[in-house]
């Protein structure tokens, strides 16, 4: 049974678009990529190399394929080592649509499906890097074993969430934090079940001006 984690880069208010560089996704407008290396943490790496020390295969949504294989097979330089360990892992592309996968070592998964069958079949744990649009079904279909994010202090505005539509509703049990000298919050988590359905809630208001406002919120005109 494989194990799957997902490292992801995020703004305070949920944003994980284009954090490499200007042009790695600008659509929909945004406009401020490369906020990883304009808020620059060295204390990150460390967590960022925990991700892919010892073996590895890479969990992707189409996009974000795109983006990796257009960049790291064509590296040079002080990256190219890192180039060619993505270029030698199994990445495996979640996607509806029929493109070629050329890059080496690429395999498609047409579902969740699929990926639940890859995760019940042994060798390396799996990876997510980017492919904010898959995190909703996996978390969904239970697949997801970790997250760790690295939470810079920066808000974005606007961009594709790491938890977009379709995210279930759940609890998740911190099992490590640490903050770095300039405020970026590394947190990762594991499932922590169902959200509790009682809590210890003060008693509500008995006011005609609480219950006024409960009639306009069933009326829709709150």
């Amino acid at each position: 049974m494989r194990r799957i984690t997902g490292g992801a880069f995020i703004s305070l208010d949920g944003v994980i678009q284009g954090p490499g560089g200007p042009n790695e996704d600008p659509t929909g407008g945004f406009d401020q990529g490369g906020w990883v290396f304009r808020m620059g943490d060295e204390d990150v790496f460390e967590t960022v190399g925990s991700w892919f020390a010892g073996e590895y295969d890479l969990l992707l949504g189409r996009r974000t394929y795109d983006i990796f294989a257009s960049y790291w097979p064509f590296v040079k330089g002080e990256e190219k080592p890192m180039g060619e360990a993505f270029t030698a892992t199994g990445k495996h592309v979640l996607t509806r649509g029929d493109q070629t996968l050329d890059w080496a070592n690429s395999h498609r998964l047409s579902g969740i499906e699929d990926v639940g069958r890859l995760k019940a079949t042994d060798g390396p744990d799996l990876v997510i890097q980017g492919s904010s649009t898959i995190y909703p079904a996996l978390l969904a279909a239970g697949l997801i074993d970790r997250l760790s994010l690295i939470i810079y202090p920066i808000t974005l505005g606007k961009g594709k969430r790491l938890f977009g539509e379709g995210t279930p509703a759940g609890a998740l049990k911190m099992v490590g934090h640490k903050v770095t000298t300039k405020g970026t919050v590394i947190a990762t988590y594991e499932p922590g079940g169902a959200i509790p359905a009682d809590g210890d809630f003060p008693p509500p208001s008995t006011s005609a001006a609480e219950a006024e406002r409960q009639r306009r919120m069933m009326e829709g005109t709150w």
